[in-house]
């Protein structure tokens, strides 16, 4: 099996304690499966949604990021799956798509070192 990582983008954020409560119950519904089933290698957090950016060769920071909303990394999980197309079937389940929000599967590249 191979590694990637779920990069978790935009979705509505709950509007209620109550609806919060709601989503985390589906999130870690999400979660239990994809580890009963020996897929998580990391769960991963949520990120915030402020920051700050370190670019360039001068090593400028400056505060961000500010993309838009949709647009925003909010968390990340890493995962095994046989191949990528695997990995896409399996962030099918992911509640933040129920929310308006998207998951960008990506390949982890192994370094040999």
């Amino acid at each position: 099996m191979n590694e990637f990582a779920f990069l978790y983008r935009g979705g509505e954020r709950p509007s209620s304690p109550e609806q919060g409560q709601q989503v985390l119950q589906k999130w870690m519904a999400w979660f239990k499966d994809l580890g009963d089933n020996g897929h998580i290698v990391d769960r991963g957090q949520p990120l915030e949604r402020s920051g700050k950016i370190v670019r360039g060769t001068s090593k400028t920071v400056t505060d961000g990021p500010f993309a838009e909303t949709k647009d925003v990394v909010g968390g990340f999980t890493l995962i095994k799956a046989n191949d990528v197309a695997h990995a896409a079937e399996l962030a099918k389940g992911c509640p933040i798509l129920d929310r308006g929000g998207y998951v960008e599967v990506r390949p982890v590249m192994r370094l040999d070192m």
